[in-house]
């Protein structure tokens, strides 16, 4: 069974994130809340801990995981960006968006997509995140969780998501908030042009930018 912490959804208690701090170094996938759905994560860097994760959502390994990160800055470590690409992001972060970077060196390969070696990025605008990757200093796996995500009319109670992952996960976090539906609005930044690949949460602030949309939105 899991560890259930409960975390203040403004001011999350410190000395509950430094529990969690320890647990993601030693290697626990956890599920948390973000600021669009709740997500299944672990620290970037435990090779072990991120094999977990692409068990649990049964993602092919061609499949870039998206990772949290605390700022444009720290972007900048883990992704190629562009002029443009810098100033497209700085205009939305922090906020509900996914970017597609060409990743450098020190996004690990489990993570990335292997053929063409991109990888995506948000910088949340969410306070236990932060809390979170401020607490940890290395970016935090964030892949929506099983069942999290909106179906039809009906939204998935917090304690139904719980209980459905108690025993897949290692910690969950509960910030005591009805459980989000709505997925990140993905940006494709690896190209020249930036493409919107998927029309979600924040979706409304990207129109005004209009960018071109991919065949699949």
């Amino acid at each position: 069974m899991s560890i259930i912490y409960e975390l203040h959804p403004e001011t999350p208690q410190a000395y509950q994130v430094a529990k969690i701090r320890e647990a993601l170094k030693d290697g626990a996938v956890i599920l948390y809340p973000t600021d669009t759905v709740y997500a299944i994560g672990c620290d970037l860097n435990v090779k072990s801990a991120v094999e977990r994760v692409r068990q649990i959502k049964q993602m092919s390994s061609d499949k870039p995981l998206t990772f949290l990160c605390p700022s444009l800055s720290n972007i900048a470590a883990y992704a190629q960006v562009s002029d443009a690409a810098y100033r497209l992001i700085k205009r939305l972060i922090p906020g509900p968006y996914t970017f597609l970077l060409p990743a450098t060196k020190l996004v690990p390969k489990l993570v990335m997509n292997p053929k063409r070696k991109t990888t995506g990025i948000r910088v949340p605008d969410h306070a236990i995140c932060q809390a979170l990757l401020g607490a940890l200093g290395n970016p935090i796996i964030s892949t929506s969780a099983p069942s999290a995500i909106h179906v039809g009319d009906a939204q998935i109670p917090a304690v139904e998501l719980f209980d459905r992952l108690d025993k897949t996960v290692d910690i969950i976090v509960d910030d005591q908030s009805p459980v989000g539906f709505r997925v990140s609005t993905i940006v494709d930044l690896t190209e020249n042009e930036p493409m919107v690949l998927r029309k979600g949460l924040g979706w409304e602030a990207v129109a005004d930018l209009e960018l071109a949309e991919s065949d699949l939105v």
